[in-house]
C-alpha cells in the first residue's frame, strides 16, 4: 500500500481506429456499463472520461471517437475531439484490435502520437478473437513502428489483462492527488447518457443505412419522487425520409423496440422506473452542418 504521500493519480487518454475496443475496455475496467458499444465505426461520438478508483491511484480514463481519415464535417469534429484529447495528459494508450492485421490506418493513428512526450502504452485488444501467435505479431509489429514504454495484451469479453492493465497504469502515473470525489465514475452529463444509450440502440438494431446519420437530442426529462418515475422525452434525428421509415419499422414496431432495449438501460443506470418517449425527426444532411453537429454535442461539442 502507498502512504499518501505516494498517491498516483492521472489523466489516460485511449486511442486508435474506430472499433479498436476502446469503449468495451473502459466498460470492463469499471465493471459496469458506462460507454456505449455497437461494431459500427463512429459509434463513440463523445470525449468520454471514466474515473478509476483504488486505494492507491485514481486513473481518468478518456475514451476518445476513433481516429480516421475523416469523410465529412461529423469526421473531421470526432478527429478534432480525439487529437484534443491528447493534451496535457499522463499516458496515452493505443488500443490494437488483435483480430484485425495491423495495417496503414494503425500507422496513421500512430503518426498523430509520435510527437507526445507522454508515456507510451500499447494495448492489445479482443485478444479473446485471436490465438497467441497472432497476438504476439500484433506487439512485434506496432512495437517494429512505434516506440512504446510498456504493452499489455486484454479480453474486455473475459476480463483476461485487466489487472495486469491496471498496475501498469498506476506505476506509471506520476504522484498526484484525487481529482475527482472518489466514487465519481464518469464527468459526463446525465443528458448526454441517455441520449447515448439511445442511440446505442438504434445502431445495434437498424442497417447500415442507418447508423451514421443518426443523432439523439433529450428535449425533457423530470422525476417524480412519488411514483419513482423519471419521464423523458428524446428525439432521433436520421437525414432522409427512407431512413424515418426503417428506425420507426412496420407500424412502429422498431421503434418499440428501440424504447424498450433503451429504457432496460436507463431504468440500471439511473435505479427507478422509465417512462421513455421517442420521436423522429428528419434534419438532411447534418453531419455535414459543423453547428448542427455541435448542437448536437458531438465531437468537442459545446
Amino acid at each position: 500500500m502507498f502512504g499518501e504521500s505516494d498517491f498516483r493519480s492521472g489523466f489516460v487518454s485511449l486511442v486508435g481506429r474506430p472499433n479498436a475496443g476502446k469503449s468495451s475496455l473502459i466498460n470492463a475496467i469499471m465493471g459496469e456499463k458506462l460507454a456505449i458499444t455497437s461494431n459500427t465505426p463512429q459509434t463513440t461520438r463523445h470525449k468520454f472520461r471514466a474515473i478509476y478508483d483504488s486505494d492507491d491511484a485514481q486513473i481518468i480514463f478518456v475514451d476518445t471517437p476513433g481516429l480516421h481519415k475523416p469523410h465529412d464535417a461529423l469526421g473531421e469534429e470526432l478527429n478534432r475531439s480525439a487529437i484534443k484529447s491528447l493534451e496535457d495528459i499522463d499516458i496515452v494508450a493505443f488500443c490494437l484490435d488483435a483480430s484485425k492485421p495491423f495495417g496503414s490506418g494503425d500507422k496513421w493513428v500512430l503518426d498523430a502520437l509520435k510527437k507526445l512526450s507522454c508515456y507510451r502504452l500499447l494495448i492489445v485488444t479482443k485478444t479473446d478473437l485471436a490465438d497467441a501467435e497472432a497476438i504476439q505479431k500484433q506487439i512485434d509489429e506496432a512495437g517494429d513502428y512505434f516506440n512504446f514504454d510498456a504493452s499489455v495484451a486484454v479480453s474486455a469479453q473475459n476480463q483476461e489483462g485487466i489487472d495486469e492493465c491496471l498496475k501498469l497504469i498506476e506505476t506509471a502515473l506520476p504522484l498526484g492527488p484525487r481529482w475527482f470525489p472518489e466514487g465519481t465514475k464518469t464527468d459526463q452529463p446525465i443528458e448526454v447518457l441517455i441520449s447515448e444509450f439511445i442511440r446505442e440502440k438504434v445502431l445495434l438494431l437498424t442497417r447500415d443505412e442507418v447508423p451514421h446519420a443518426v443523432g439523439v437530442s433529450i428535449d425533457d426529462m423530470n422525476y417524480n419522487e412519488k411514483k419513482d418515475l423519471s419521464s423523458i422525452y428524446a428525439t432521433i434525428y436520421v437525414e432522409r425520409d427512407s431512413q424515418k421509415g426503417i428506425i420507426i419499422g412496420k407500424g412502429g414496431s422498431l421503434i418499440k423496440e428501440i424504447g424498450s432495449e433503451a429504457r432496460k438501460n436507463l431504468e440500471h443506470m439511473l435505479g427507478n422506473k422509465v417512462f421513455l418517449d421517442l420521436r423522429v425527426k428528419i434534419k438532411k444532411d447534418w453531419r455535414r452542418d459543423a453547428n448542427q453537429i455541435r448542437r448536437f454535442g458531438y465531437g468537442e461539442g459545446l
